[in-house]
């Protein structure tokens, strides 16, 4: 069955990347991807810092609040070396400086057991936490559809997909620094 003058390919939609010159044939879609990655994390970054202002501490960076939040997680204790790991901080030095200014402004403690540091929040950290939950649920919970879907995804697919796709990155980091 020919398809003749009648016959139609379907339509590509057209893919909307950032560099077109790393968009190789049959790589449009991850071209694609990494670009969406880098104006939601972009985004998302612009979010924590403006709610973390909005709950009181507008000096704080992505990265520091990031950490703070981290460290509030179950109210439990946290090593260095799992917030390191949990946030995916390759180097400590970020790390010790974000600690340093959550320390100075009294949203931390620190507890040392031999050579071991371990962080928690205060109760000032635990309070802005808190209040950022309260505004979080405000602002953001209140946009996303009761269905939990994104695009026709649920978030829950898509938080999977994206840890998938970090082993991806990870790997190919690994790969290219032996180069």
């Amino acid at each position: 069955m020919g398809g003749g003058a009648n016959a139609r390919e379907p339509e590509r939609r057209p893919f909307i990347v950032s560099s077109s010159h790393l968009a190789t044939p049959g790589s449009e879609d991850l071209s694609e991807f990494e670009f969406s990655l880098t104006v939601a994390n972009n985004a998302f970054q612009h979010w924590i810092v403006r709610c973390m202002a909005a709950a009181g501490l507008p000096d704080l960076s992505a990265i520091e609040t990031l950490i703070l939040h981290h460290v509030n997680h179950r109210a439990k204790e946290k090593s260095i070396p799992d917030l390191m790991f949990a946030l995916n901080i390759s180097e400590r030095h970020y790390l010790n400086y974000a600690m340093k200014k959550l320390d100075a402004r009294g949203l931390i403690e620190r507890r040392k057991q031999g050579k071991e540091v371990f962080v928690r929040t205060s109760a000032a950290g635990a309070g802005y936490c808190a209040e950022y939950a309260r505004l979080r649920n405000v602002c953001l919970l209140e946009l996303v559809p009761d269905d939990r879907r994104v695009g026709g995804t649920v978030i829950a697919e898509v938080a999977k997909a994206l840890r998938i796709l970090n082993g991806f990155y990870e790997q190919a980091s690994r790969s290219v620094s032996s180069l």
